[in-house]
């Protein structure tokens, strides 16, 4: 029994809070050397406890075997500009000596039936705690902004309906999903565009940047 939720979930923030800093300094590295970075910003998470509770329950999950059994104790999110950039991320998470890749899971090549799109990694990560190492696993998922946005309306919507969609409302998600890869498509075709326009603006050479902050 889980006497002690603090203490067991402890190890967890601490996995999320180093992973964070690691992550977004992957990004800082890119800025430094003047290179597009694929990640956009990094987001994280300890699942609350009465979500892990009702977890358990819907899964069968014995709490003796909770850590090794529930993967996404400890979440982190992953956002990027385009979609080639989610690859270019899952490379760079495949060649760290720090983590240890237990799992892939690509919905954006296999879509869901709901339309939902992401890129999910499950990793083992070692936490250095006064009693001695200790292994986390942590789910990581990598995404656009626009999947992410279609993600959080439908976590939400599936919460209101407890994964009981209307037929109307589930068709109509899953055509926003589709809307929503159809904006990621088109940015990809104007990558080098938008790329070269967000460098000039970030050196404060933009057409029309100095009227725009003079405002």
């Amino acid at each position: 029994m889980v006497e002690d939720w603090k203490h067991f979930l402890l190890p967890y923030q601490q996995a999320v809070d180093e992973l964070k800093v690691k992550l977004r300094g992957m990004r800082k590295q890119f800025q430094d050397q003047s290179q597009h970075s694929p990640i956009e910003f990094v987001t994280g998470r300890v699942k609350p406890v009465e979500s892990i509770q009702e977890k358990m329950v819907r899964r069968h999950v014995q709490e003796d075997r909770l850590a090794q059994d529930m993967q996404d104790i400890a979440g982190l999110r992953i956002m990027c500009q385009f979609v080639d950039d989610i690859y270019q991320v899952v490379d760079i998470l495949r060649s760290r000596s720090d983590i240890n890749i237990i799992e892939e899971r690509d919905y954006i090549s296999n879509v869901k039936p709901s339309g939902y799109r992401s890129y999910h990694i499950v990793i083992e990560y070692p936490v250095q705690l006064v009693t001695g190492e200790q292994k986390i696993l942590a789910e990581i998922q990598v995404r656009t902004l626009a999947m992410n946005f279609w993600a959080t309306v439908e976590h939400s919507l599936n919460y209101k309906y407890q994964g009981e969609f209307p037929v109307e409302m589930a068709e109509r998600l899953k055509n926003a999903a589709e809307a929503a890869f159809q904006l990621d498509t088109e940015m990809s075709e104007i990558r080098e565009e938008i790329q070269e326009a967000q460098t000039l603006f970030s050196h404060g050479r933009g057409k029309g940047f100095e009227s725009a902050t003079e405002d």
